[in-house]
C-alpha cells in the first residue's frame, strides 16, 4: 500500500461519504501521533506540534499553508508560543474523509524535516 505521504488529496463532492469505521482503523495508525476529536457533532483529527519558540512555530505553519494551499486542503491553525495545533477534516462533507489522514501524513512529514 502507498504511504499516504505520498499520496495526492482528490477533489472531494458534497456527497462523498465520510470515512467508516473500518477506514479509520487502517487510516489512523499510520498518523497515530494524531488525536481523533469531535466538535459539534464532527470528526476530526488534531495535533499539536511542539516547537522551541514562537517563530518556529510561525516557520511551520507558513510552510504547511503553502502545502495546504498546493493540495487545496485547508485546516485549521493555531498558532501560540512554542506550539501548533493542527486540525483537519473535510468541510464540504463535515467530517472524515482519506484527505484528511493524507494531510496529517504530509504534515508530520514536513514537521520531521523541519525539527531536524
Amino acid at each position: 500500500m502507498e504511504a499516504l505521504s505520498e499520496m495526492r488529496c482528490v477533489a472531494c463532492r458534497r456527497d462523498a461519504p465520510t470515512v467508516t469505521e473500518a477506514e479509520i482503523a487502517e487510516l489512523h495508525p499510520q498518523v497515530s501521533e494524531w488525536e481523533i476529536v469531535q466538535q459539534e457533532g464532527i470528526k476530526k483529527l488534531s495535533r499539536v506540534f511542539p516547537f522551541d519558540d514562537f517563530a518556529k512555530a510561525l516557520a511551520f505553519t507558513n510552510a504547511l499553508g503553502k502545502l495546504a494551499e498546493e493540495e487545496g486542503h485547508h485546516p485549521s491553525l493555531l498558532t501560540e508560543w512554542g506550539r501548533t495545533t493542527v486540525t483537519w477534516w473535510t468541510h464540504k462533507i463535515k467530517g472524515l474523509h482519506r484527505n484528511d489522514f493524507v494531510m496529517a501524513a504530509k504534515a508530520d512529514e514536513l514537521y520531521r524535516r523541519l525539527s531536524v
